[in-house]
């Protein structure tokens, strides 16, 4: 699942720029940055600014959660992986999440269990997850950020109900897998009762199993990959609004308490993919992903082997292995699969890919996992736009209408916002990462 980050990153800055259409908003650039961390950290996915204007910062590679001073120039480690502090991150990426108040919650998957950080930077309470199943989907990212509603109800992504049968049938001496789903759920989980139930359903990524046999005789199940998925997003507002970003014609549908409001289209300019566009697209992702392989850069969003799997024919489904697999003693699950979120390997087997003839005819306008809101409830969708290798961002007002354009210097990605137009910037150097603020204007 960690690999899902580094993957997302590959896709974006494979997509190529495209011209704009007169009825877009024209392209404007982010405005000044006003203060740089100098703490290396491994990968930012989190950022939340606390009202005093000091930052928490969730730093999955690094496998610490870090509070930075306003001005970004100090540091002090709220969680962390050494023997020297009892408040331990844990041996998996987890999620930061804002909680009631000036509180946050630090959601560590390996332990099943969430940290409550105090506004000082204090872990004053542990609290028991949701389901065993759910919690990796909890660490934001390609899952969508997890957040609370107005009534205090945990809103996020549920896993894939994808489940073998037991025992497996065969053909050929090989499993026969039935077709993953290509739909997920926003459930609400309410804290004190520990009841859940389903908001709405969303279009998820389409993806098909590769089934080999390995020397030793086991069973290698690997995702074959769409680089150009055409899929749904999600986020959610200030006020509990769900809002869903449909990927196929490009419009928010918002859920909300009085039921579903489905905004107009949003101006895109598609860029229609011909065939010979298709075989460069994969091609170039490809090269891509080799190099980013060969550099070591995957390893800026977890490592890990995608979906490399024992598997064995007998026993009950595994809650939270990919597919439900089998229990049993030798079953390894790498870390592509969502289910298996964090699970880790020491190498990162090749990803198969689709025939070019299998994807779309038009690009998507952005791919999964790229929606963040800002504290006024618009919605920062990063498209399929990299003009230049720098993204694009739309901005989208909580009726669904366009209102704005902005690009973001290169190698940078939003990892959060503050009020009054505070934006805070992920930035890759190399093999680390650190922190800016900026402006939005």
């Amino acid at each position: 699942m960690n690999n899902l980050f580094g993957f997302a990153a590959i896709l974006t800055a494979t997509l190529a720029g495209i011209g704009q259409a007169q009825s877009l908003p024209p392209i404007r650039q982010l405005g000044p940055v006003t203060s740089v961390s100098k703490e290396p950290l491994g990968a930012v996915t989190t950022v939340r600014q606390l009202p005093d204007g000091r930052v928490l910062v969730n730093d999955i590679i690094g496998r610490r959660v870090v509070m930075f001073d306003s001005t970004l120039s100090s540091v002090v480690v709220v969680a962390d992986t050494t023997s020297a502090t009892a408040n331990a991150y844990g041996t998996r990426p987890g999620g930061l999440i804002a909680y009631r108040g000036d509180s946050s919650l630090f959601v560590d998957p390996a332990s099943l269990s969430m940290l409550l950080i105090d506004p000082a930077g204090k872990i004053v309470r542990v609290m028991s997850a949701p389901r065993a199943e759910d919690v990796g989907f909890l660490i934001g990212g390609p899952f969508g950020t997890a957040g609370f509603d107005p009534q205090g109800r945990l809103i996020y992504r549920a896993p894939p109900r994808f489940v073998f049968a037991a025992p497996l049938s065969t053909g050929n001496g090989m499993p026969q897998l039935p077709t993953p789903p290509d739909s997920a759920a926003i459930v609400r989980f309410d804290l004190a009762t520990r009841k859940l139930d389903t908001v709405t359903w969303f279009k998820t990524p389409k993806f098909n199993l590769n089934v080999s046999r390995a020397p030793d005789g086991t069973m290698r199940i690997l995702p074959i990959v769409n680089p150009l998925p055409q899929a749904d997003d999600w986020a959610l507002l200030p006020d509990g609004t769900i809002a869903i970003v449909r990927g196929r014609d490009y419009h928010i549908d918002f859920v909300g308490p009085q039921g579903v409001t489905s905004a107009p289209k949003i101006p895109f300019e598609w860029e229609r993919l011909t065939d010979e566009a298709k075989v460069a697209f994969v091609d170039s992702v490809k090269t891509a992903f080799e190099k980013a392989r060969a550099s070591g850069q995957l390893g800026l969003f977890g490592g890990g082997a995608p979906g490399n799997v024992r598997v064995t024919t007998g026993g009950p489904p595994v809650a939270g292995a990919p597919g439900g697999l089998p229990r049993s003693d030798s079953a390894r699950v790498g870390s592509q699969s969502p289910a298996a979120a964090g699970a880790a390997s020491t190498q990162f087997p090749p990803l198969s890919f689709v025939s070019p003839s299998e994807l779309p005819d038009y690009k998507p306008a952005f791919i999964p996992g790229s929606t963040r809101v800002d504290t006024d409830g618009n919605l920062w969708i990063r498209t399929s736009h990299n003009l230049n290798a720098r993204s694009v961002y739309d901005i989208v007002n909580s009726k669904g209408v366009l209102i704005d354009r902005v690009q973001l210097p290169q190698n940078r990605t939003i990892a959060g916002f503050g009020p009054n137009g505070i934006v805070y910037l992920a930035v890759r150097d190399g093999t680390t990462a650190h922190l800016e603020k900026a402006r939005v204007k």
